[in-house]
């Protein structure tokens, strides 16, 4: 009885110190908050993703597919529609938002790769584009 008593307690604690390092490797999906004001404007750095995470289940539960127009965003609802502008050419696309990210420090929005086309920034990586939301009309 005591063996078994110690080793279900070593377990505990091996569950306990593993536990927080697997929670850091997830994408959090209860980040959203309340929906962003129509209009509303966010400057800063985009990214892209593309093949690594095709078909993969995104934070929405959608399947990721690089050739949708789509973007991950940290806190906007899911299904938020976006225009995002490429500042260094003038180039535009619409996406929506099915994803959490990026989690790449200083970035405040990933796109697709077919949205990164659209934008011309497939060749950077990464652009300065202005992000503005649309009301549901749009």
């Amino acid at each position: 009885m005591r063996r078994r008593s110690v080793v279900l307690g070593l377990g505990l604690v091996g569950l306990a110190l593993v536990a927080p390092a697997c929670a850091g490797t997830t994408r959090p999906a209860g980040l959203a908050t309340a929906p962003p004001e129509p209009t509303k404007r966010i400057v800063g750095l985009a990214s892209w993703y593309g093949q690594r995470h095709q078909g993969r289940p995104t934070a929405s539960g959608e399947m990721y597919d690089m050739n949708k127009l789509t973007a991950a965003h940290r806190t906007m609802p899911f299904g938020t529609r976006l225009r995002v502008t490429n500042t260094e050419n003038g180039r535009s696309v619409v996406v929506r938002v099915t994803d959490r990210g990026p989690f790449a420090s200083g970035r405040i929005l990933d796109v697709s790769l077919a949205a990164a086309k659209a934008l011309g920034m497939v060749g950077d990586g990464v652009a300065h584009v202005e992000i503005a939301v649309l009301a549901n009309s749009e």
